[in-house]
């Protein structure tokens, strides 16, 4: 058997940026274990598997190289451009169905260049967090801690978040969070941005996230909320750092950014 597989960089306007995802169409699903162990193959942060469903429509699902998750804002990217880029989609909006997340829609706004509706994700202050021991895991002590989809913890410094070596062996002991052993960090930002954030996640089998659609489902509506904005621009300072336009409207999380294709090849199983 010999499937298709696309590297993309999401939330990248040059090679080596943004997020690398693996996107690979299918024409039904095979069982989860083969998708797992294709993710665990690809060794990327995320493989996004596509069925397709109507014209315009597809089943999409996201793997880290060790889990199923409920949603991957860079692999949703990819997949849209693989789409539109690369199989040549003519319309102006592609419908993905989800297992956990509902319909995300993905618009083509310019070449190479889309908008994801995503779901928006609260969150409150976490009255169980460890702050000295979140303190001692980032080497800096935080401003807020809050408890949502992922932890968030909040600097006041953005130079505390860009200087951080993660203590990973210990942030795996994070056991109560809905994502076990991940830490989200943010700051106010600097120049064109209006903050700025990285993204670990040890437990999901990667230390470092480049670029986190799904985390920004998060940070957009708190600092939308702490700005008073609707319409922020983010950076995601890792190593390969990203760019994120972000909206905030009717309860949704719109996120715009480019992607472009790294590597077309072939598995053969």
């Amino acid at each position: 058997m010999r499937l298709e597989l696309y590297q993309i960089d999401a939330f990248a306007s040059a090679p080596f940026t943004g997020n690398p995802a693996a996107v690979m169409a299918l024409a039904a699903w095979p069982e989860t274990a083969l998708l797992q162990n294709l993710a665990m193959e690809n060794n990327l942060s995320e493989t996004a598997f596509l069925v397709p469903k109507a014209e315009g429509r597809y089943e999409l699902r996201w793997f880290t190289p060790v889990a199923e998750v409920a949603l991957c804002g860079h692999a949703t990217l990819a997949s849209a451009h693989f789409l539109f880029a690369e199989k040549g989609f003519s319309g102006s909006e592609i419908i993905f169905e989800t297992r956990k997340s509902g319909e995300l829609k993905v618009k083509k706004i310019a070449e190479e260049r889309y908008q994801m509706d995503l779901p928006s994700y609260d969150c409150a202050p976490d009255e169980k967090a460890d702050s000295e021991l979140i303190a001692k895991i980032l080497g800096a002590k935080p401003a807020a801690i809050l408890a949502g989809e992922f932890p968030l913890v909040v600097f006041d410094d953005p130079a505390d978040v860009k200087n951080i070596t993660p203590d990973f062996f210990t942030m795996r002991q994070l056991k109560h969070y809905e994502h076990p052993g991940s830490l989200l960090v943010t700051a106010p930002g600097e120049g064109q941005y209006d903050f700025i954030s990285r993204f670990f996640a040890p437990g999901l089998g990667i230390e470092e996230d480049p670029v986190t659609g799904s985390a920004h489902c998060q940070l957009a509506p708190f600092w939308g909320a702490r700005l008073g904005k609707t319409d922020l621009r983010a950076f995601q300072a890792s190593p390969r750092g990203g760019a994120i336009e972000c909206s905030l409207e009717g309860g949704r999380v719109h996120l715009t950014g480019s992607a472009i294709t790294f590597l077309h090849g072939t598995i053969i199983l």
